[in-house]
């Protein structure tokens, strides 16, 4: 049975990327070099559908495209496994790391509006941005 031959613009929209996505891919060598018709247009299987689809999700978990070439280069074995399970919990802890910088961030900032509305209820007009005064000194003690 034949399988069915896709252009690059209907790979591109069945996997929810761009054209240009697709080409950069095939560049990286994450997709396979598509055969071109007689006309010149590249002719993807379906699977490069699904190759996209792939590529993106692991981009979504955290993955870089060297990291997923390297996973798509390999035979999906035990070994290759062994390498996923570790590339996820490395990307597991980099998360929780942001996260953990991100509440640090959330809990400044809200110390900041407080300090920010509290300055501006006792002052109104005459008001000094606590924020922009604690900055300065920061720098000046540079």
């Amino acid at each position: 049975m034949m399988q069915a031959r896709l252009r690059i613009g209907e790979v591109a929209s069945r996997a929810g990327v761009s054209v240009d996505t697709v080409r950069y891919y095939e560049r990286l060598k994450l997709l396979p070099r598509a055969p071109r018709s007689e006309g010149g247009f590249r002719l993807f299987t379906t699977e490069a559908v699904e190759r996209v689809q792939f590529i993106k999700q692991a981009q979504d978990t955290g993955l870089s495209l060297d990291e997923i070439k390297e996973l798509l280069m390999s035979g999906g074995g035990a070994k290759e496994c062994e390498r996923m399970r570790d590339l996820l919990r490395a990307k597991l802890t980099e998360v929780d790391e942001r996260v953990k910088a991100l509440r640090k961030f959330r809990r400044a900032l809200s110390l900041y509006l407080e300090a920010c509305e509290d300055e501006l209820n006792k002052r109104e007009a005459a008001a000094k941005c606590p924020v922009m005064v604690e900055i300065s000194q920061k720098e000046k003690k540079r």
